[in-house]
């Protein structure tokens, strides 16, 4: 092996617990709440969570075929590399970096330090920056063991899933045996003919934003054991587990809480009002410590999946070499994996939260468009690319997700102006970026 080799030693369960945790993150914490108070009606909010999951699904699949066929790390940057040069494919790891990894990494310690102090008091306004440093400490104690190596890495994650996975397990099963909700919430709040297009088409992006993560697999493709069987099993099986848990995960919320109790104000704390409605305040504090340490596994599935980007990217000569070294023990790309865990840091004490959901949103549906569009890219450009998986449904499927997404993107643009613009922008800054870069590096040493 190569000393500046990756090493091929995750499995089928790693591989799937990565996309468990990956997709199990924020965003079900908060999508439900925000879409409560917008939407103000149970089966368009159950309606769009079902359309979510069908995209989720159909993503899958035609990132199963590109994983298999194209098993290196790297995920959609190797396939943007192969279908379309490059540039496009600099541009996705240049967002990847800020937007896809570093900025959610940021986000998910954000919320496990809320959830870990909220039954303490100190949770509040007047206490964030004791909630940001904590969240800096979560990240700092969870990178650690994930530089030592493959078998720390695979622990680290494999055991903060189980524990993530099952918590919301145990709720979703307590909550109708012995929880104190009512069904009849969900005939409340205003009926389905008074909610706007545009909004239920923005407000899918909440649920496409807690559904990210549906890919993360392909960023371990160049350290899975039999790519060809494994890539494709794990990303359907940890897809298709989250579809089931988010569905009982929101009739549990609908079970629970009356949609006249939530507003923007309180969105955010839609979990824990659901369990101190369904068991009493004492339940929703430990539920809150455990959920807090429940959320170690998607700041663990970033640390893991990001740097294997960077990786890929440095190896092109599109990043700094540095981050293409690997470390002579573990085989673990730890330059790259120290360099997105600063830049989170970073954004935990720099950056406001309220429309980073938006910002991040838009640009990576932008680039989910691209990289599904090069299964079609790919089949054409090379017929003969030894394909051990091929997406079903051909070339239904495929377009199904770009169709829908392209919908939701016009519209975020017409509803989400300045963040819209923003997202588009920061991608758009990364191409004189991409030329300095290329110049820089043709330009021959003194």
């Amino acid at each position: 092996m190569a000393k500046e080799e990756l090493e091929r030693a995750f499995g089928l369960s790693t591989s799937t617990y990565v996309v468990i945790a990956s997709m199990v993150g924020t965003g079900i914490l908060v999508s439900p709440g925000y879409m409560m108070a917008s939407l103000q009606n149970y089966p368009v909010i159950f309606g769009l969570w079902a359309l979510g999951g069908l995209l989720a699904l159909c993503g899958a699949l035609c990132v199963a075929e590109l994983a298999a066929a194209l098993p290196q790390a790297g995920g959609e940057y190797v396939y943007l590399r192969e279908a379309y040069g490059p540039m496009p494919a600099f541009l996705s790891g240049w967002t990847s970096f800020f937007l896809g990894f570093s900025a959610p990494l940021a986000v998910a310690g954000y919320i496990a330090a809320l959830y870990l102090l909220a039954p303490f008091g100190l949770a509040e306004k007047e206490t964030g920056r004791l909630v940001q440093v904590t969240a800096a400490a979560i990240i700092v104690a969870i990178t650690v063991p994930n530089l030592m190596g493959h078998r720390q890495s695979a622990w680290t994650q494999n055991l903060t899933t189980i524990g993530k996975f099952g918590l919301f397990v145990v709720l979703v099963v307590m909550a109708f045996v012995f929880g104190g909700g009512n069904f009849a919430h969900i005939t409340q709040g205003q009926s389905i003919g008074q909610v706007k297009l545009g909004t239920a088409a923005t407000q899918l992006f909440y649920v496409m934003f807690a559904y990210s993560g549906w890919n993360a697999a392909s960023y371990l493709a160049g350290e899975v054991r039999n790519p060809g069987n494994i890539l494709p099993r794990s990303l359907l099986l940890g897809t298709g587990l989250v579809i089931v848990l988010y569905l009982a995960l929101n009739l549990v919320f609908a079970y629970a809480v009356p949609l006249a109790d939530v507003g923007f104000d309180n969105a955010e704390r839609v979990p824990q009002l659901a369990v101190e409605n369904l068991f009493g305040p004492r339940a929703s504090s430990v539920f809150s410590v455990l959920l807090g340490l429940a959320f170690l596994a998607t700041v663990s599935a970033f640390i893991i999946t990001g740097p294997r980007v960077y990786y890929a990217m440095a190896k092109d000569g599109l990043f700094p070499s540095v981050a293409g070294r690997v470390s002579s023990k573990g085989r673990i790309p730890v330059y790259a994996m120290l360099a997105q865990s600063a830049c989170a840091i970073v954004i935990l004490f720099v950056t406001d939260f309220q429309n980073l959901y938006k910002y991040a949103s838009v640009g990576l549906s932008i680039f989910a468009m691209l990289f599904i569009a090069a299964v079609y890219v790919l089949r054409w450009r090379r017929p003969d690319m030894e394909r051990p998986f091929r997406v079903p449904g051909y070339p239904l499927v495929p377009a199904i997700f770009m169709i829908v997404v392209l919908f939701m993107t016009v519209f975020a643009f017409i509803q989400w102006r300045r963040p819209s613009a923003y997202s588009l922008g920061s991608i758009l800054v990364g191409i004189p970026v991409y030329y300095i870069w290329s110049l820089a590096r043709r330009r021959p040493a003194a």
